[in-house]
């Protein structure tokens, strides 16, 4: 579904990403995890295209990304970020409808399609004409992920999701999440600085490590097999986080 070649990001002389290459499997969960600052964020931006990189391609569909085809390629992936990203001046059903309206989508077809997203995300209907200040942080993360799912895109792209949330509301979300993940079969690229969430979600764990991927695979293997002593540090440091959602991977 992506292929990343040789890609590679300068800020400067900050070299955010450093040559990667990575495959991002078709209708399977790809987390990147990696401590703050290691460029997992930049390569989900670098994948829907808000950045571009000093090196490499970026092939979406076997589609080598670039200036002309960004518009096209973007529609087939939905984007949601840490705080929702959402339109303060739009209410819930205004934010969701927004790209549907602009490409010429009729109501019927909208209200349809929002529908089935307060169906799928337990988003509460009634709360369609509120603004994103007159509701949780849980309901705007759904809302979020309504938009992000409103054209019925190949591709899910989540930089932290959750990270805001309350625990209690972190946990009811991953399990809805992996619901939803499971039902679409969408192929999803998530980012988290959680080894807990990643080993929830992850088909395949990315570890990231100053611009370099040091090691992907399944978490048994980062677990069992590191290739490397950061593997194991960065691990060590999150055993509680491991032991906590352990029940629920299981």
């Amino acid at each position: 579904m992506i292929n990343l070649l040789n890609i590679s990001k300068d800020y400067g002389e900050n070299h955010a990403v450093k040559s990667i290459d990575l495959i991002i499997e078709t209708g399977k969960t790809t987390v990147l995890i990696g401590p703050s600052g290691c460029g997992k964020s930049t390569i989900l931006r670098i994948i829907i295209g808000l950045i571009t990189p000093e090196r490499g391609e970026v092939h979406i569909e076997g589609d080598t990304l670039t200036s002309d085809n960004l518009i096209l390629l973007r529609r087939k992936m939905g984007y949601v970020i840490q705080e929702g990203g959402l339109f303060p001046n739009l209410t819930a059903q205004g934010n969701v409808s927004l790209m549907a309206s602009y490409l010429g989508w009729d109501k019927n077809r909208i209200q349809k399609r929002i529908s089935e997203l307060c169906d799928l995300t337990k988003f509460p209907k009634d709360a369609l004409t509120r603004y994103p200040i007159q509701i949780s942080g849980g309901q705007r993360q759904r809302l979020s992920l309504m938009r992000a799912l409103m054209l019925d895109p190949d591709i899910l792209l989540l930089d932290e999701p959750l990270g805001a949330l309350d625990p209690l509301i972190r946990s009811e979300l991953q399990n809805d999440l992996k619901e939803i993940f499971s039902t679409l079969g969408k192929t999803v690229v998530m980012v988290t600085h959680d080894i807990g969430e990643a080993a929830f979600f992850g088909d395949k764990v990315v570890l990231i490590k100053e611009g370099r991927i040091i090691q992907e695979g399944k978490i048994y293997d980062l677990a069992k097999k590191p290739s490397d002593p950061f593997v194991t540090t960065f691990i060590n440091a999150q055993r509680s986080h491991l032991a906590s959602i352990g029940d629920k991977s299981s």
